[in-house]
Protein backbone atom coordinates (compact mmCIF):
# COMPACT_ATOMS: atom_id res chain seq x y z
CA UNK A 1 0.00 0.00 0.00
CA UNK A 2 1.42 3.30 -0.79
CA UNK A 3 2.13 6.05 1.61
CA UNK A 4 2.23 9.36 2.54
CA UNK A 5 4.34 11.70 4.91
CA UNK A 6 3.27 15.34 6.23
CA UNK A 7 6.25 17.05 8.19
CA UNK A 8 4.99 20.08 9.87
CA UNK A 9 6.37 22.83 12.37
CA UNK A 10 3.39 23.25 14.50
CA UNK A 11 0.65 21.26 15.63
CA UNK A 12 -2.28 23.36 14.19
CA UNK A 13 -0.08 22.97 10.96
CA UNK A 14 0.13 19.31 11.58
CA UNK A 15 -3.44 18.97 11.75
CA UNK A 16 -4.27 20.92 9.06
CA UNK A 17 -1.95 18.80 6.77
CA UNK A 18 -3.32 15.01 7.63
CA UNK A 19 -7.23 16.22 7.38
CA UNK A 20 -6.46 17.49 4.21
CA UNK A 21 -4.83 14.24 3.06
CA UNK A 22 -7.11 11.94 4.74
CA UNK A 23 -10.02 14.33 2.56
CA UNK A 24 -7.33 13.70 -0.76
CA UNK A 25 -6.48 10.50 -0.60
CA UNK A 26 -8.65 8.33 1.66
CA UNK A 27 -6.80 4.72 0.82
CA UNK A 28 -3.02 5.66 1.03
CA UNK A 29 -1.48 5.08 4.59
CA UNK A 30 -0.84 8.94 6.31
CA UNK A 31 2.01 9.34 8.18
CA UNK A 32 3.55 12.31 10.27
CA UNK A 33 7.62 12.71 10.62
CA UNK A 34 9.54 15.41 12.92
CA UNK A 35 12.40 15.82 14.68
CA UNK A 36 10.11 17.62 17.45
CA UNK A 37 9.60 14.88 20.25
CA UNK A 38 6.61 17.02 21.88
CA UNK A 39 5.16 17.21 18.58
CA UNK A 40 5.17 13.69 17.69
CA UNK A 41 3.56 12.95 21.57
CA UNK A 42 1.05 15.53 20.59
CA UNK A 43 0.42 13.50 17.24
CA UNK A 44 0.04 10.18 18.69
CA UNK A 45 -2.06 11.68 21.71
CA UNK A 46 -4.89 13.44 19.29
CA UNK A 47 -4.63 12.64 15.70
CA UNK A 48 -5.47 9.54 13.49
CA UNK A 49 -2.60 8.93 11.22
CA UNK A 50 -1.29 5.79 10.22
CA UNK A 51 2.45 5.68 11.09
CA UNK A 52 4.44 8.07 12.81
CA UNK A 53 8.52 8.40 10.97
CA UNK A 54 10.71 9.46 13.54
CA UNK A 55 13.50 11.45 12.04
CA UNK A 56 17.28 10.50 13.70
CA UNK A 57 19.18 13.02 11.62
CA UNK A 58 20.32 15.90 14.00
CA UNK A 59 20.01 14.23 17.14
CA UNK A 60 22.48 14.35 19.82
CA UNK A 61 23.48 11.92 22.15
CA UNK A 62 24.01 12.51 25.51
CA UNK A 63 26.59 11.26 27.96
CA UNK A 64 25.33 7.82 28.75
CA UNK A 65 22.21 7.74 26.54
CA UNK A 66 20.84 7.63 23.02
CA UNK A 67 18.56 10.21 21.71
CA UNK A 68 16.64 8.24 19.44
CA UNK A 69 13.55 10.12 19.83
CA UNK A 70 11.56 7.08 21.01
CA UNK A 71 10.68 5.92 24.68
CA UNK A 72 7.96 3.80 26.56
CA UNK A 73 5.39 6.45 26.51
CA UNK A 74 5.43 7.10 23.14
CA UNK A 75 5.06 3.32 22.41
CA UNK A 76 2.37 2.97 24.78
CA UNK A 77 0.33 5.28 22.63
CA UNK A 78 1.41 3.61 19.36
CA UNK A 79 0.08 0.80 20.94
CA UNK A 80 -2.99 1.97 22.32
CA UNK A 81 -4.00 3.79 18.70
CA UNK A 82 -2.42 0.58 16.49
CA UNK A 83 0.16 3.37 14.93
CA UNK A 84 3.00 2.08 13.21
CA UNK A 85 6.42 3.72 13.85
CA UNK A 86 8.34 4.61 10.69
CA UNK A 87 11.98 4.20 9.82
CA UNK A 88 13.21 6.60 7.09
CA UNK A 89 15.39 4.97 4.38
CA UNK A 90 16.80 8.55 3.21
CA UNK A 91 18.36 8.93 6.29
CA UNK A 92 20.13 5.67 6.27
CA UNK A 93 21.22 6.03 2.46
CA UNK A 94 22.28 9.35 2.50
CA UNK A 95 24.55 9.54 5.92
CA UNK A 96 28.21 8.70 5.71
CA UNK A 97 30.78 7.60 8.41
CA UNK A 98 29.87 8.43 11.84
CA UNK A 99 27.03 9.76 11.38
CA UNK A 100 25.47 6.38 9.58
CA UNK A 101 26.87 4.48 12.19
CA UNK A 102 24.83 6.64 15.19
CA UNK A 103 21.13 6.75 13.02
CA UNK A 104 21.50 2.59 12.62
CA UNK A 105 22.53 2.50 16.11
CA UNK A 106 19.48 4.59 17.31
CA UNK A 107 17.18 2.47 14.90
CA UNK A 108 18.61 -0.29 16.47
CA UNK A 109 17.14 0.80 19.72
CA UNK A 110 13.66 2.13 18.22
CA UNK A 111 13.52 -1.89 17.00
CA UNK A 112 14.22 -3.37 20.39
CA UNK A 113 11.83 -0.90 22.01
CA UNK A 114 8.66 -1.82 19.49
CA UNK A 115 9.52 -5.36 19.86
CA UNK A 116 9.34 -5.37 23.40
CA UNK A 117 6.27 -3.57 23.43
CA UNK A 118 4.47 -5.48 20.26
CA UNK A 119 4.35 -2.38 17.96
CA UNK A 120 4.61 -2.94 14.19
CA UNK A 121 7.38 -1.20 11.80
CA UNK A 122 7.29 0.39 8.32
CA UNK A 123 10.01 1.61 6.08
CA UNK A 124 9.67 4.24 3.91
CA UNK A 125 11.22 7.05 1.58
CA UNK A 126 11.91 8.67 -1.57
CA UNK A 127 14.63 5.75 -2.19
CA UNK A 128 12.76 2.46 -3.70
CA UNK A 129 14.06 -1.17 -2.25
CA UNK A 130 13.29 -4.92 -2.89
CA UNK A 131 11.37 -6.32 -0.35
CA UNK A 132 13.79 -8.79 0.42
CA UNK A 133 16.47 -6.09 0.63
CA UNK A 134 14.40 -4.53 3.34
CA UNK A 135 13.74 -8.01 5.21
CA UNK A 136 16.78 -8.26 5.25
CA UNK A 137 18.39 -4.93 6.76
CA UNK A 138 15.38 -5.55 9.22
CA UNK A 139 16.93 -8.73 10.68
CA UNK A 140 20.24 -7.12 11.06
CA UNK A 141 19.36 -4.66 12.70
CA UNK A 142 18.12 -6.51 15.12
CA UNK A 143 13.96 -7.11 14.39
CA UNK A 144 12.31 -9.91 15.04
CA UNK A 145 10.97 -12.48 12.23
CA UNK A 146 7.16 -11.71 13.21
CA UNK A 147 7.78 -8.10 12.85
CA UNK A 148 9.82 -8.32 9.38
CA UNK A 149 6.88 -10.24 7.86
CA UNK A 150 4.59 -6.90 8.73
CA UNK A 151 6.65 -5.11 7.73
CA UNK A 152 4.36 -4.02 4.38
Amino acid sequence: MECIVTKAKTFEEARKNIKCLREQFPKKEIGFASNDDELNRKILEKENINFLVILQCGRKDRQKQRDSGFNQVLAKLAKKNNTKIGICLDEIVSSKGIDKAEILARIKQNIQLCAKNKLNMKFCGKTERNQHDLKALGLVLGMPTWMTSNLF
